[in-house]
């Protein structure tokens, strides 16, 4: 399949340090832990990784140290056909993630340090503002500066490329942010802090998707965990059931799992509707298999996968 229109992520790459245990220590405590795993992470290094294995001409925009953890970066990004447009800064470091996992669930809790990341200025994105208006689709998130992330969002309206905004970790944001935005994609979480609507069912998130739409999106894509997601915009709302790959392992990099696909699948020219769907299977796949980047599947995996289903 043709890789489709070019797809530009700006965002933050870490160094994943995960620990599993049976539970969370409080506060003074320590305990045993079951495992642990270095891997790459990094909201938009995990969604660029997503789409380049599902065969995205994809590139990533960041910010690194000079350091082993930017080695990591530059051969997962390698490995997965992620071409990057990396600024080094040897005078910070490239960041690392603590993630807890529960060993039960799977569920997670993370602290991230984005290092060199948080270094990435309005002036770094005019800088690459070729680039980003070369784009099919662009996808930003909120681990580095927002003001970053807002100049780039100008950058790729005023060029007519589709724009996606990962609203992740949630954070206070300008009015006019969202009236850049073609899509916005939080999950039920993020939805709240940004509506102040609790999302416990299909009906919350509607009304959640309500509100964004009120300040500007063009669509609303709610992800809702094992309810899958919900697609909304001014004329339709559709909610798109979890499209399961079996049981669930880990569930740290869905969301970017979930993203990437959303990207890559736009791309190529599908249709909303379809793409939301394809993207539930990549992350259906993505939460089947421990780690974040190295859970990412690759376009024959999630084929296969919506032909059973």
């Amino acid at each position: 399949m043709a890789s489709g229109k070019p797809v530009v992520i700006l965002g933050v790459f870490v160094a994943d340090t995960a620990y599993r245990a049976d539970r969370q220590p409080r506060m003074g405590e320590t305990i045993l832990g079951n495992s642990f795993k270095l891997g790459p992470g990094g909201k938009g290094s995990n969604q660029a990784v997503a789409a380049g294995k599902l065969g995205a001409d994809v590139t990533f925009l960041t910010r690194l140290g000079v350091d082993a953890f930017a080695d990591m970066a530059k051969a997962t990004w390698k490995d997965a056909g992620v071409k990057s447009a990396v600024i080094d800064t040897p005078q910070s470091y490239t960041g690392a993630a603590y993630i807890f996992i529960e060993e039960t669930t799977g569920n997670n809790a993370i602290i991230v340090s984005p290092g060199a990341a948080m270094l990435i200025s309005p002036e770094d994105i005019e800088a690459n503002a070729g680039l980003i208006g070369g784009a099919g689709v662009f996808v930003t998130q909120l681990e580095q500066p927002i003001d970053a992330a807002l100049r780039a969002l100008e950058i790729a309206r005023g060029a007519g490329v589709t724009t996606i905004l990962n609203p992740a970790p949630a954070a206070k944001l300008p009015d006019r942010i969202y009236t850049l935005c073609d899509y916005v994609t939080p999950n039920e979480t993020e939805a709240e802090e940004l509506t102040g609507i609790r999302v416990a069912s299909i009906d919350d998130a509607r009304r959640a998707a309500d509100s964004l739409l009120q300040k500007g999106v063009g669509s609303v894509i709610i992800t809702l965990g094992e309810k899958g997601a919900l697609l909304h915009t001014a004329d339709r709302s559709d909610h798109v059931p979890v499209v399961s790959a079996g049981p669930v392992i880990e569930t740290t990099g869905a969301g970017d799992a979930f993203n990437g696909g959303l990207a890559a699948a736009l791309a190529k020219g599908v249709e909303p509707l379809q793409a939301v769907r394809f993207a539930c299977a990549v992350a259906g796949i993505s939460v089947t298999r421990p780690g974040t980047a190295p859970s990412m599947p690759t376009l024959q995996e999630v084929e296969a996968l919506l032909a059973k289903v």
